[in-house]
C-alpha cells in the first residue's frame, strides 16, 4: 500500500488535489492500482493538521519507527559519522594492512592497531593527550575500542616510531596508485612545535615559527608531491636550520624512494650555494627562488635586456643566462602596480614622519632602505627609491632543468599552493598538545599527526574529485552531527542513527559508500 495524489482540473484552470490510499493488484498480466480510500483534499488535510495526526498514529503500529523514536530520545548518543568515513579511508589507504603486516597479525596486535586508529581519529576530530584519548573513545561508537586501555596507546606509539619508514614507504606506494601520484616534482616544508618544560632530548631552543622562543622545540619537515600529498616526514633538533633539514631530506629521497627523475622546488629561505652544489652532485634537478635584494648577481640578471613571454594574464617570463647559470625572471604586472602604490604610500608616510624629526623613525626597518642618513641629517634617498622600481612585481628563479620558461614558472607557482595547503592542514590538525618527554614517544606522536595529515589530504582529494563545493571543515562538522545510539527492547538490541545534516552526504558519496541504516537490529 502507498499514498497517491490525484489531480483534477477546475473550470477556471486551477487544480485540486486529493490524497488516496492505494494498493497494487494484478489483473491478468498487468498491475493495476486499486483505491482503498479517499482521504480528502490535500490542502484541507494539511491546514487541519490531520496528516500529521495520521502519521503519528501510524507510527504507534510500526515497530521500527517506534524503536527509533525511543532510541533518539535517549540522552547518551555516540559520535559516529567521522568514524565511518575515516575507517573507510584507513582501509583504502592500506594503513591497517601495513600495520598488521609489520606488527604481526595476531589478536594482541589488533588492539595496538585499533589504538593507533583511535589516536589518528582523535587528531582529526578533537585532539587530546593519550590519557584524554583513553576517555574520549568512550564517547565514540566503535565496539573495537572497548577493549583498549592506556597501555595500548603508549605501546602503539612505540610501534609507530619503530616502523616509521616502512609505514611511510608502503603508504605512499598505495596512495600513488590510488590517486595517480608521482615524485617528479617534490616540495619540502618545515614547521616547529614547542614544549612546556624541559621536553625530550631532541628539543632545543631555536628559531620558533610559533613565536615561542622562550620554549624548547623540535623542527618537523614534510616532503610533499606537487599535488600537496604528504610523502614522508623528518624530525630534527629544535636548533636545526631549514637549509640543513633540506640537505637531509634530499638524502632521504635518494635512499628510500625509487625515483628516476626528480625536480626539487624550494623557496629562497632554504637555499645556499653549498646546498646547490650538493644537489648538482646528487644528479637532481632544481628550481629555486633567489634572494632579490643586496645581490649583485640578481641585479645583473634583472638588468639584462630581452622580451617577456606571456604565460598567463598575471604572469610573464624571461630567460637570462648569467655566468653559466640559467635564470627565469617572472613578472606580475598587477603585483607591480600594487608595489608602486605601496611605495608611494611609504613616501607619504616618510614625509610626514620626517617633519616630526628623525626620532620618529627609530626602529622602523621598513623605512630604512628608502632613507639616506648622515649624522643628524635624515632624508628620503631618491636614488634608492628609483632603484626599487626594477623589483616591482618580479621574482627570480634559478634552475638547472631543461623545462621551458613557462614550465619553470608554473612549477614554482605550485610551491605556493602546496605551502598554503600545508599551513591550512597544520593549523587544522595542531601538533599540540604534546605531553611526552622521551624522543621515542614524541616521534610516535608526530607520526600520528602525519597519518592524520595523510587521511585529511586523501579525503579532500576525494571530495574534489566528485566536485564538492564545501570545505573539509564544513563537512567534518556535519559528520560530527551523525550520532549513534544502542537500545534494547524485549531482549533485542537495535542500533539507530540520527539524520544526516548539512553536507555530510558528500563524504559518503566521495568514498562511494552508503550511509548506515536509520535503524537496524544488531547481534
Amino acid at each position: 500500500m502507498f499514498l497517491r495524489l490525484k489531480h483534477f482540473k477546475n473550470k477556471d484552470g486551477s487544480t485540486r488535489s486529493y490524497l488516496q490510499l492505494v494498493e497494487n493488484i494484478r489483473v491478468g498480466n498487468k498491475t493495476r492500482q486499486k483505491v482503498l480510500v479517499n482521504l480528502g483534499r490535500v490542502d484541507d488535510l494539511q491546514n487541519s493538521g490531520q496528516i500529521d495526526r495520521l502519521i503519528e498514529s501510524l507510527r504507534n503500529f510500526s515497530t521500527k519507527e517506534w524503536i527509533r523514536k525511543e532510541a533518539l530520545n535517549v540522552n547518551q548518543t555516540y559520535l559516529w559519522g567521522p568514524v565511518i568515513i575515516f575507517e573507510q579511508l584507513w582501509k583504502e589507504l592500506g594503513i591497517e594492512r601495513v600495520l598488521r603486516r609489520l606488527l604481526g597479525d595476531t589478536d594482541a596486535v589488533s588492539d595496538y592497531v585499533e589504538a593507533i586508529f583511535a589516536m589518528v581519529l582523535n587528531r582529526l576530530v578533537e585532539p587530546r593527550s593519550k590519557r584524554g584519548v583513553d576517555k574520549w573513545v568512550a564517547k565514540v561508537y566503535r565496539p573495537e575500542f572497548e577493549q583498549l586501555s592506556l597501555q595500548h596507546y603508549y605501546r602503539g606509539l612505540d610501534y609507530l616510531e619503530k616502523f616509521k619508514e616502512e609505514v611511510e614507504e608502503e603508504l605512499f606506494s598505495n596512495v600513488k596508485t590510488l590517486f595517480n601520484l608521482n615524485l617528479d616534482l617534490v616540495f619540502w616544508d618545515t614547521t616547529s612545535t614547542y614544549f612546556q618544560g624541559e621536553g625530550p632530548e631532541l628539543s632545543m631552543y631555536g628559531r620558533s615559527k610559533d613565536h615561542r622562543s622562550d620554549c624548547k622545540q623540535v623542527v618537523i619537515g614534510v616532503l610533499m608531491t606537487k599535488d600537496g600529498f604528504p610523502v614522508a616526514h623528518q624530525i630534527f633538533p629544535g636548533n636545526t636550520a631549514d637549509i640543513d633539514t633540506f640537505r637531509i631530506a634530499l638524502e632521504d629521497i635518494r635512499r628510500r624512494f625509487n625515483i628516476d627523475r626528480v625536480i626539487v622546488v624550494a623557496d629562497r629561505g632554504m637555499i645556499s650555494n653549498g646546498l646547490i652544489e650538493e644537489i648538482d652532485k646528487a644528479g637532481l634537478s632544481y628550481i629555486f627562488g633567489v634572494k632579490m635584494r643586496r645581490s649583485k648577481r640578481v641585479e645583473a640578471v634583472l638588468n639584462q635586456p630581452g622580451d617577456y613571454e606571456e604565460v598567463e594574464e598575471n604572469l610573464k617570463v624571461k630567460e637570462v643566462l648569467h655566468e653559466g647559470e640559467r635564470y627565469v625572471i617572472c613578472f606580475n604586472p598587477f603585483q607591480a602596480e600594487r608595489d608602486r602604490i605601496k611605495r608611494e604610500e611609504i613616501v607619504k608616510n616618510l614625509t610626514k614622519k620626517l617633519k616630526q624629526g628623525p626620532k620618529s623613525l627609530v626602529g622602523n626597518r621598513g623605512y630604512r632602505r628608502y632613507l639616506s642618513m648622515q649624522k643628524t641629517d635624515v632624508k628620503i634617498d631618491q636614488e634608492k627609491m628609483a632603484s626599487e622600481v626594477k623589483y616591482d612585481g618580479k621574482y627570480v628563479l634559478r634552475t638547472n632543468t631543461k623545462l621551458t620558461n613557462r614550465e619553470v614558472a608554473q612549477s614554482y607557482k605550485l610551491l605556493w599552493k602546496v605551502e598554503r595547503a600545508f599551513r591550512e592542514l597544520k593549523s587544522g590538525l595542531d601538533l599540540r598538545p604534546i605531553y611526552h618527554y622521551t624522543d621515542t614517544r614524541v616521534k610516535g606522536h608526530i607520526m600520528i599527526c602525519f597519518l592524520a595529515l595523510v587521511m585529511e589530504t586523501a579525503l579532500c582529494r576525494k571530495l574534489k574529485e566528485i566536485g564538492s563545493t564545501f570545505s573539509y571543515a564544513e563537512i567534518l562538522e556535519d559528520l560530527k552531527e551523525i550520532r549513534a545510539v544502542e537500545i534494547t527492547i524485549e531482549n533485542k538490541r537495535f542500533l539507530a542513527r540520527t539524520e544526516m545534516m548539512g553536507n555530510a552526504y558528500d563524504a559518503f558519496k566521495a568514498l562511494k559508500i552508503r550511509p548506515p541504516d536509520l535503524l537496524k537490529e544488531i547481534a
